[in-house]
């Protein structure tokens, strides 16, 4: 089983290697929402290949929510260009970015996208190794090999991260990330820690009963409790189609909202969509992700100015960034009822 890495983290130049393996998750297509005559059309980008991330869009396209808003939406992946790069000069309209893929994308000039939901609450990422090796903490990385993709923001994080519970970076091995699966890596002894989401990764070792120990970034550090994934939008586009965005964003939250209350139903819809999909990854997955899109959110979909501008704070502090950001720019909760 192919992992959801962040193998491209931060690059924001094209779309990630590694994609969800084709497994076969049953045959039968999803019904969708016939959309009639009138419907506005809208491309959505993903960022990867569908995994439980999108769960809610599909959930929408499934159930009929986006046709109940007189919207027609195509789905369509990253090819050569990134997922900011298509939003951003409007040849998709609305899709999935991170809000670490947005201050890329904004220090190196692209500020054509913006921000307008989050997908998960809080940052579902952190560090995995094989169970029983002690790496339990960052400290404890130390004398171990680490597999980087050798971007700066990754390193900086790593860095912070170990330095913080009082440990030595200097004596982590660092070795080329140049898997696709991450079970398979440590199971090869490729590399003794990595960097993975939670909902997909960790999720995927219980499925494989592969016994692995595993810390958040959040719990040692809030600056790293940062947006990922978001839903984001042409800024131009929303500024014209304000009314589309907002029908957009409400038929999604319903889609959202029915994988937070059903999330095997939810699971069921996504492999409908995406029958080449593993029934039993999407499960565990869907499981895990019902109780993080909103976690301890008011709702779905909110995004907390405070903690946005904290990351990019560091960002800036620690000169991760082409050109220093405004810390509040990249994200509007105008569009989210």
């Amino acid at each position: 089983m192919k992992s959801l890495s962040r193998r491209s983290f931060i690059a924001g130049s094209g779309v990630l290697a590694a994609s969800v393996a084709l497994a076969g998750c049953g045959q039968q297509q999803g019904s969708g929402g016939a959309s009639g005559g009138g419907a506005k059309k809208l491309t959505f980008c993903l960022d990867y290949t569908p995994n439980t991330n999108h769960t809610g869009i599909y959930v929408a396209k499934n159930k009929g929510y986006f046709a109940d808003e007189g919207l027609e939406v195509q789905i369509v992946q990253p090819a050569e260009d990134s997922a900011e790069a298509l939003i951003g000069t409007g040849k998709a309209e609305l899709g999935v970015s991170y809000q670490d893929y947005i201050a890329n994308a904004y220090a190196g000039g692209n500020d054509g996208l913006v921000a307008v939901a989050a997908v998960v609450q809080h940052n579902t990422s952190g560090i995995m190794s094989r169970g029983g090796e002690g790496i339990t903490h960052p400290a404890a990385m130390e004398n171990h090999t680490y597999a980087t993709w050798d971007m700066p923001v990754e390193q900086a994080t790593i860095k912070h991260i170990v330095q913080k519970d009082g440990g030595d970076f200097s004596k982590i091995k660092l070795v080329p990330y140049t898997v696709e699966d991450e079970i398979a890596g440590l199971k090869a002894k490729m590399f003794d820690s990595v960097w993975v989401y939670e909902g997909w990764a960790v999720q995927n070792a219980a499925v494989q009963n592969m016994a692995v120990d595993y810390f958040s970034f959040i719990s040692i550090d809030d600056v790293f409790d940062y947006y990922t994934p978001v839903l984001a939008a042409n800024v131009e586009y929303a500024k014209k189609n304000p009314d589309v965005v907002k029908a957009f964003l409400r038929a999604a939250k319903k889609g959202y909202e029915y994988a937070i209350a059903h999330p095997q139903e939810a699971a069921e819809v996504l492999c409908a969509e995406v029958p080449e999909l593993d029934s039993a990854l999407v499960g565990q997955s869907q499981a895990y992700l019902s109780k993080q899109y909103q976690a301890d959110a008011g709702s779905w979909g909110v995004i907390d100015g405070t903690r946005w501008s904290r990351f990019y704070q560091w960002l800036n502090d620690n000169k991760l960034v082409e050109k220093q950001l405004d810390v509040n720019a990249g994200w509007t909760m105008d569009y989210l009822a």
